[in-house]
């Protein structure tokens, strides 16, 4: 069965700029065209695409990536195993990370020293303390808490109103750039993302490459962010995971 590059980015949660510009640089070239030249994937091509997307969640450089998969002198159960290894030894520090990492949509916003007219001017319908008890019991212990619940319990109105505008004017850049075709993984899309990295510790707490990543992945495990980003493009929350991924690995 052949599969059009729209069912495959669909299936894969990857852009079709994203697929677009991997045949371009060899790693996934459809294995067919129709007469008119659009591309067909069967699937070879598909279990091709998930050992990309699985050493791509790894950390791997495109590049090292290639050449990992076309070693002629791996075998795709030796490909599985390097996997489950590389998986598992990963599952341990990532469970820590999380303990570190953003707590309900950059610290919920606690401790807001706003009237209600006040509130409803920064935040609309959204309530800020929504989680907090969540938030307190499984991040209450981080330095991370700690630090965000300091700055923000000074924040005034104006200050809130910045972070606003400074939000607001990343995630219209963002949808933007998704929107015009370039892939995830391109300098735009890097920019963006390290944007949004330093937006986070000029407001609430210093935040690593590493923290940055775990950031991401929640992004996508926890509905609540997704929907979030969700809401502001389709595709979004995907878009922006691969993104601050592929900055961390650049930079850090």
């Amino acid at each position: 069965m052949a599969y059009t590059v729209g069912q495959v980015a669909k299936v894969a949660r990857v852009t079709v700029r994203t697929l677009h510009h991997y045949d371009e640089i060899g790693l996934l070239s459809p294995s067919g065209r129709t007469p008119a030249g659009y591309r067909r994937y069967d699937e070879a091509d598909l279990q091709r695409l998930q050992l990309v997307l699985y050493y791509r969640e790894l950390g791997f450089p495109l590049e090292e990536i290639t050449a990992i998969i076309d070693d002629p002198a791996a075998d795709p159960a030796a490909h599985l195993r390097r996997q489950h290894e590389l998986l598992t030894g990963r599952v341990k520090r990532l469970q820590e990370m999380v303990e570190a990492i953003e707590f309900a949509m950059e610290a919920s916003k606690m401790n807001i020293q706003l009237t209600p007219e006040e509130r409803f001017e920064v935040f609309g319908d959204a309530d800020p303390e929504q989680y907090e008890a969540e938030v307190k019991q499984r991040w209450g212990d981080t330095d991370a808490y700690r630090e965000s619940n300091r700055r923000v319990s000074r924040y005034t109105k104006e200050d809130w109103l910045r972070n606003k505008t400074e939000n607001e004017d990343w995630g219209r850049r963002i949808v933007a750039l998704m929107a015009s075709g370039a892939p995830a993984d391109s300098p735009e899309a890097m920019d963006l993302a390290e944007e949004h990295r330093q937006l986070i510790g000029r407001w609430f707490y210093e935040c690593t490459y590493e923290g940055h990543t775990g950031l991401a992945d929640m992004y996508l495990a926890d509905e609540r962010f997704t929907a979030y980003y969700e809401n502001m493009a389709p595709g979004l929350a995907a878009y922006l995971n691969e993104a601050i991924h592929a900055n961390a690995i650049s930079r850090a």
